[in-house]
């Protein structure tokens, strides 16, 4: 008897018997940011679903790249997934060498579990009601707008960087256009930094922003999606607002280690696919400007590397990679 064979054998008995335990689910990400609001609200359905606990796992820092790093060494049983923003695809580009993992060797890619657009924000000091009024704000004062980022490398910064880029392109005469960046250790200290006025823009997510907005905390200017939202239908996009051909979205993946075996993955993705498809869910996420997605692993593999390779280029021309 090879030990092929005996691999082969014990696979679907694992995946017979799996989860006999709970699940640790690293979020790369502090908690009130985007990725955590909706893996907590997930959590319960799909706990439901798989028939043990989740035990959520946030570890921040370096735009999500140290979570993702302590994701990629856990033993592969099945036993450790990880839930990550969009900024799963461009670290590479940004941290070259510098990263301890490989996106694409070492994961898994299992299902995108939402989709949603960010919503730019200013502080309600700010005279800025609308996105011409802030870029011709930002070369007036030139250096002197400050606008938040869930760190180096995250959604939240390359969202603003590319805003910047392609501002900048049209209105700047090709360079960034001049806000400066703060960094903070995910999307929850971000809007805090804005509601507070420490900083006066950021991107965010339109869930994790809702009770700040409907406060009067903060003033959205804009979002990121091709078409306006129904969320927030007076809201224009950046597109038509004039930065033509700005579309970014945020939308939220689950992953695990590449050596996982398939059967697992497989029990995985069949029960959070189940859970995504849900009526109840599907309108508690549409209030809020998500979609659930749950396109089958092979189908969001594609879509994952297909990203960074897109990003690698992307990243390139603005520039920005890790000194």
């Amino acid at each position: 008897v090879t030990l092929a064979s005996l691999v082969g054998l014990a696979m679907p008995s694992a995946a017979a018997d799996y989860p006999d335990g709970p699940v640790r689910v690293i979020i790369p990400f502090s908690p009130g940011g985007g990725t955590d609001v909706i893996t907590r609200l997930l959590q319960p359905r799909i706990e439901h679903a798989l028939g043990t606990n989740l035990i959520i796992d946030n570890r921040t820092g370096a735009g999500g790249t140290i979570g993702v790093t302590i994701a990629s060494r856990e033993k592969p049983d099945g036993y450790t997934l990880l839930i990550t923003s969009s900024s799963f695809t461009f670290a590479q580009a940004i941290y070259g060498k510098k990263l301890k993992y490989d996106p694409k060797k070492d994961f898994q890619p299992i299902t995108m579990l939402v989709d949603q657009p960010l919503v730019l924000v200013v502080h309600p000091s700010m005279p800025v009601h609308n996105v011409m009024e802030l870029i011709r704000l930002a070369i007036k004062k030139p250096g002197e707008i400050f606008h938040a980022n869930a760190g180096f490398g995250s959604n939240l910064h390359m969202s603003t960087e590319l805003f910047k880029y392609m501002a900048g392109q049209k209105y700047y005469g090709g360079k960034m256009l001049p806000m400066t960046a703060v960094q903070f250790r995910g999307g929850g200290p971000s809007m805090i930094a804005v509601i507070s006025g420490e900083v006066q823009v950021t991107f965010t997510g339109l869930q994790s922003s809702k009770p700040f907005r409907e406060a009067g905390q903060m003033r959205p200017i804009a979002v990121t999606s091709k078409k306006r939202s129904a969320a927030l239908p007076n809201v224009p996009t950046i597109d038509e607002s004039g930065v033509p051909g700005y579309v970014k979205g945020a939308w939220t993946g689950l992953y695990t280690q590449a050596a996982v075996p398939k059967p697992i993955v497989d029990k995985v993705y069949q029960g959070v696919a189940k859970v995504l498809k849900d009526p109840e869910l599907f309108k508690i996420l549409a209030n809020d400007g998500v979609t659930a997605d749950g396109r089958p692993p092979e189908e969001f593999t594609k879509f994952v590397h297909s990203e960074i390779d897109k990003w690698a280029v992307t990243a390139k021309k603005m520039g920005i990679q890790m000194k």
